[in-house]
């Protein structure tokens, strides 16, 4: 579980996105942090029980900074007002799929896979699903996935509106080919976020999503 202090202070700092604030409320920031990273190294732990890929990371490994890089952003607002980790065998800065923790006090999800990969690593993903549709499509349509995240993520960002070069109408995995992303992701709530269970309820999350981040992971290191 995460305190209550840690979300009230994401809620102060989205109201008081300046370094003048954060300066001086730097002892709440510093709180809040040391207990996210409590809440990572709980998941961490679990995780690595039935996952050795990621038992040698670390919190820090995995959380992301606070400040926002705004260098090619016209929002200049200097810090995240949310606290994210990221867990992939490879750490968050190797492309690598993995999984996904959001906190945000109002808008909290647990996502995984691989967000928009570079284009000779998104015709790997796209062959494997290819090749191995049969596998693909039952991790897909697994009904503890299908509970849990429904499907992929479609929106207009992550699909393309015709078969990308090399591939037909007709393909059975066509609607799973267009896309340019391959993620799933499930809405939290602010209660999920205070609960004792959050840690166990975003473990469950990700070893449901664990055959697509594996199968991904495969197919980029083809």
């Amino acid at each position: 579980m995460l305190q209550a202090t840690t979300l009230k202070f994401l809620k102060e700092l989205k109201k008081n996105n300046n370094r003048e604030w954060f300066e001086a409320n730097r002892k709440k920031y510093e709180a809040a942090k040391a207990d996210f990273e409590a809440l990572v190294a709980s998941v961490l732990e679990k995780m690595s029980k039935t996952n050795e890929t990621i038992a040698h990371l670390t919190p820090k490994e995995c959380v992301f900074r606070i400040n926002r890089d705004v260098r090619f952003s016209k929002d200049k607002s200097p810090y995240k007002t949310n606290m994210a980790l990221y867990i992939s065998k490879g750490g968050k800065k190797v492309l690598n799929a993995g999984y996904y923790f959001h906190c945000e006090p109002g808008g909290p999800f647990v996502g995984g896979g691989v967000w928009q990969p570079m284009s000779p690593e998104l015709k790997k993903i796209r062959q494997e699903i290819d090749y191995n549709w049969d596998e693909f499509e039952k991790i897909v349509q697994h009904k503890k996935f299908k509970a849990a995240f429904v499907e992929l993520e479609r929106g207009s960002d992550v699909l393309l509106t015709r078969p990308p070069k090399g591939y037909d109408d007709d393909n059975p995995a066509i609607e799973y080919l267009k896309l340019k992303s391959f993620i799933a992701s499930a809405k939290f709530s602010d209660e999920d976020l205070l609960s004792k269970d959050l840690a166990k309820k975003i473990v469950t999350h990700f070893e449901t999503m664990r055959p697509l981040v594996d199968f991904l992971n495969r197919a980029l290191e083809h």
